[in-house]
């Protein structure tokens, strides 16, 4: 079955690798790292209260709202105050709509009450390589200066050590990436996460040069539902570099997308269908991205 995602593709509902016959997959204490949900400027599927109570009823232990536009821990605090029992965490997405590499807008991310502003986001939808593939002729927003990281990441880098943030990737070039990593290590960032992590297509070895500074490379579902990759592939280099450097996330949230929920167990029991280990995706799926979120030591 097709689903339209309204924003120029098509996904496809895979339920690959159902369980085995008496075999569950359950989602108690799964964290969803990277979850879309209304209001938003783009159709979204479930509002941010929707989604909270959808994960408390599958017994999952968080989730992290995602907005391209606006920050999220205040609407994570709110869901949270409604639906108890789900750890909820939001970030900010340096885009044109805060800013971009606007310092500000994290230092409000972690002033704000309740204390739920947890992640980072480089340039997204605003980002250099993302508008160049797509041939987007718009402005965007650098992250690199005459081949060294833009001066302005480092108040941000440092904002980010100091409150224990995750530095996400976002949309940036694996080029980008490599040249970051080591610039944000230097000032203190501890958490780092390079978003949708084979979605920018670095090579095996650019891939292993992230690991090797500690880096995680996240892996979501919506990539395989929309056929940018297989399981096979996410199998491949799990196996290649070790379940220790991946966390899996769905990125749902689309509309007329399947719910994170669905995604999330078609996901597990696909990976264990192209076999992946139980051990392996309980490590990607719960401990790495509560290891990151400073949920457990």
């Amino acid at each position: 079955m097709k689903r339209w995602l309204g924003i120029g593709v098509t996904l496809s509902v895979m339920l690959v690798g159902a369980p085995a016959q008496g075999q569950t997959t359950s989602l108690v204490g799964v964290i969803d790292f990277h979850v879309h949900s209304g209001p938003d400027s783009r159709p979204r599927s479930v509002s941010d209260l929707e989604v909270a109570r959808i994960a408390k009823r599958a017994g999952m232990r968080g989730l992290v709202f995602k907005n391209h536009f606006t920050m999220t821990a205040d609407r994570a605090w709110l869901a949270m105050q409604e639906v108890s029992g789900v750890e909820i965490f939001g970030g900010v997405a340096l885009n044109h709509a805060v800013g971009g590499l606007n310092a500000e807008a994290v230092r409000q991310l972690v002033a704000f009450s309740g204390g739920r502003g947890k992640v980072v986001w480089l340039p997204t939808f605003d980002a250099e390589f993302w508008m160049t593939r797509a041939g987007d002729p718009g402005k965007f927003v650098p992250v690199m200066r005459d081949g060294r990281p833009d001066p302005a990441l480092g108040e941000i880098f440092d904002l980010i050590a100091q409150h224990d943030l995750v530095l996400a990737m976002g949309h940036s070039s694996p080029e980008e990436v490599l040249a970051l990593i080591p610039e944000a290590r230097r000032r203190g960032v501890r958490q780092i996460l390079v978003t949708h992590g084979l979605g920018q297509q670095p090579s095996t070895e650019q891939v292993a040069a992230m690991v090797a500074q500690d880096a995680i490379i996240e892996l979501v579902w919506l990539a395989v539902g929309n056929g940018e990759f297989t399981l096979a592939d996410y199998a491949a280099a799990i196996r290649e570099h070790g379940a220790g450097h991946f966390l899996l996330s769905s990125d749902l949230g689309q509309e007329m997308s399947p719910l994170h929920t669905d995604g999330l167990v078609a996901f597990m029991n696909g990976l264990r269908a192209e076999g992946i280990s139980d051990e392996d995706i309980d490590l990607m799926i719960r401990r790495n991205p509560a290891r990151l979120l400073g949920l457990d030591p």
